[in-house]
C-alpha cells in the first residue's frame, strides 16, 4: 500500500512527450504526482489511451490510488490564413478583419472566420491576438468587416488565437472534437473531465448532460464572463480550475491574484476542490531550478488553501519534468510546515451554513485536534463526507474509505485526503473494526491511539453524514 502523507495539498502534472514513457510516469509518481492530466489539445487518442494504461499499471504496482484528469480543448477562436503567413501591425494604424478563412494582401483584410465575433463586436471593444501580445480596439462593424485601431502592435501569423474579453460569445464550450474526445475519455475511465472556455452556468449544464456521473466535472475559469457567474458555475461543477494563463490575458494581470483568492474561498465554502494552474514553475521548462518568484507563487496558492497546484508545460514538454514535480512537492511541504501556515489558513476559514452533515464533519476535525488523534477516518460512498472534513483543513490526514474505485481516485484531488477502496460494510461495529485496521495498515496510527471516525447511517446513503465516534486502537 502506497501512502503519501508528507503534505496535504496535491500535485497535478500534465503528461506530454517529455513524460509519457512508463519509466518517466513512474518517476513522476514517486516524485509526488497525485493526479495526471491528459491534455486533449495535443496528441492523439491512441497516445492518451496508452498513457492511461500505464498510469493504471502504476496503481497496481504500488497498490496506490491515482486520478486521471482529461482536459478538453474547447473552442479555439483564431484568425485565419494570412496571404504571406505573417503580417506586421503597427501601433496607431487602422486594420480590418474580414469574415472568411483566407486573407488578402494587406492589413485591411485579416481573416477572422468566426461569425460569433461579428455578432457581438461593437465599437470600443478590444480584441487580443496571440495571447494578448497584440491589442486592437474596434471602431466600426459591418456584417462582413470589423474596422479597428491597433493599440499595441506586433507581428501576427496564421491561426493565432483571438480573445474577446468584453463579450460573451454565443458558442458552446464543447466542439464536435470535444464531444468525441469526451466519450472516448469516459469509456477509457478518466476520473475527472475539465471543461475549457466556460462562460456561464448553462455551459456546465450542457456538459453535465453528457458526463452524468461517469466522471467528476471541473470548470476551467479563464474568461471574465465566468467570473460574473462564478457562484452558479461552482454550484454546477464538481471542481474548479483557475487557468491563470488565459484568464490573465483577458483581465488585467494585477486582478488575477485577488480573483484567485476569491475563487479558492468560494470553493472551500462549497467543499469542492480547486486547482491553481498555469505558469507555476514556468522557468523549469528549461532550467533545473525555478525563480524565487515562482516558488513564492506556489507557496501563495498553498497559503490561500488551494486543494491542488498544477504543472503544465513544465512536466509535459520541459527538460526537467521530475525535478519540477519534486520542487513543487518540497515547496508545498515546506510551506505547510511553516509557523505562519496554520494561522493564515485559519484566518481565511470560510463561514459555512451548518447543516447536520456539515456540523458533524467540522466537529470531527475539532475533536481529533483536541484528542491529539493522528488521523480522521471518513466512510464515504460518493466522497461528500471526506470533502466536508477536507474543507475544515484539519492539521492531520483524512483517511477516506469508500467501496467505489472511482470515488477513491477522485478524492486524490482533495486537500488532505488519503483515499482507499474498502469493502461495503453491513454493520456499525464492522466499520469501527475496519477503520482501526485501515489506520494501522496505512501506518497513520499506532496501538493505543485514539482515532476519530465519521460516517453516515444507514450506510451507502449519500449525504447522510450523521455519526462521529472516537475509538481507541487496542492490540488485537
Amino acid at each position: 500500500m502506497f501512502i503519501r502523507s508528507n503534505r496535504r495539498a496535491k500535485i497535478v502534472a500534465t503528461v506530454g512527450p517529455a513524460s509519457n514513457s512508463p519509466d518517466m510516469l513512474r518517476s513522476l509518481f514517486l516524485a509526488g504526482v497525485d493526479t495526471f492530466r491528459l491534455n486533449f489539445s495535443h496528441g492523439n487518442r491512441e497516445d492518451h489511451a496508452a498513457v492511461y494504461r500505464r498510469i493504471r499499471s502504476l496503481e497496481r504496482e504500488f497498490d496506490a490510488t491515482i486520478a486521471v484528469l482529461q482536459d478538453l480543448q474547447g473552442p479555439k477562436i483564431r484568425i485565419g490564413v494570412l496571404a504571406h503567413g505573417t503580417l506586421e501591425l503597427l501601433s496607431g494604424s487602422t486594420i480590418g478583419f474580414v469574415h472568411r478563412d483566407m486573407g488578402g494582401e494587406g492589413v485591411s483584410d485579416i481573416p477572422l472566420p468566426h461569425q460569433e465575433i461579428f455578432e457581438v463586436a461593437a465599437p470600443g471593444m478590444d480584441l487580443l491576438i496571440d495571447d494578448g501580445r497584440v491589442r486592437v480596439r474596434i471602431k466600426h462593424v459591418t456584417d462582413e468587416q470589423i474596422i479597428a485601431d491597433v493599440i499595441n502592435g506586433g507581428i501576427i501569423s496564421n491561426r493565432k488565437g483571438v480573445n474577446v474579453p468584453g463579450a460573451v460569445l454565443d458558442i458552446s464550450p464543447l466542439t464536435k472534437k470535444d464531444r468525441e474526445d469526451l466519450e472516448f475519455g469516459l469509456e477509457l475511465g478518466v476520473d475527472w473531465v475539465a471543461l475549457s472556455f466556460v462562460q456561464r452556468a448553462q455551459d456546465m449544464i450542457e456538459a453535465r448532460s453528457l458526463v452524468g456521473d461517469r466522471a467528476g466535472l471541473i470548470a476551467k475559469i479563464e474568461k471574465p464572463s465566468a467570473l460574473d457567474h462564478i457562484d452558479d458555475i461552482i454550484r454546477l461543477s464538481d471542481g474548479i480550475m483557475v487557468a491563470r494563463g488565459d484568464l490573465g490575458v483577458e483581465i488585467p494581470p494585477e486582478d488575477v491574484p485577488g480573483k484567485q483568492k476569491e475563487i479558492i474561498r468560494a470553493c472551500r465554502v462549497a467543499a469542492k476542490p480547486i486547482i491553481v494552474a498555469t505558469q507555476m514553475l514556468d522557468s523549469m521548462i528549461n532550467s533545473p531550478t525555478p525563480t524565487r518568484a515562482e516558488a513564492s507563487d506556489v507557496a501563495g496558492a498553498i497559503y490561500d488553501g488551494a486543494d491542488a497546484v498544477m504543472l503544465s508545460a513544465e512536466s509535459a514538454t520541459g527538460a526537467y519534468p521530475v525535478e519540477a514535480v519534486a520542487m513543487m512537492d518540497r515547496i508545498i511541504e515546506k510551506t505547510e510546515r511553516h509557523q505562519h501556515y496554520r494561522p493564515i489558513l485559519e484566518a481565511a476559514e470560510p463561514e459555512v451554513v451548518q447543516s447536520p452533515p456539515h456540523a458533524v464533519a467540522t466537529a470531527a476535525a475539532e475533536v481529533a485536534i483536541a484528542l491529539g488523534s493522528p488521523v480522521v477516518i471518513a466512510f464515504t460512498s460518493r466522497g461528500t463526507t471526506a470533502a466536508r472534513i477536507s474543507r475544515a483543513r484539519p492539521p492531520l490526514p483524512i483517511l477516506a474509505l469508500t467501496p467505489s474505485e472511482q470515488v477513491a481516485r477522485q478524492l486524490s484531488l482533495f486537500w488532505g485526503v488519503i483515499s482507499l477502496r474498502s469493502q461495503a460494510l453491513p454493520t456499525y461495529e464492522a466499520s469501527v473494526i475496519l477503520a482501526q485496521k485501515a489506520a494501522l495498515d496505512a501506518k497513520l496510527a499506532h496501538h493505543s491511539d485514539h482515532i476519530v471516525i465519521v460516517a453516515g447511517f444507514p450506510f451507502a446513503q449519500p449525504g447522510s453524514t450523521n455519526n462521529l465516534r472516537v475509538a481507541q486502537i487496542m492490540p488485537s
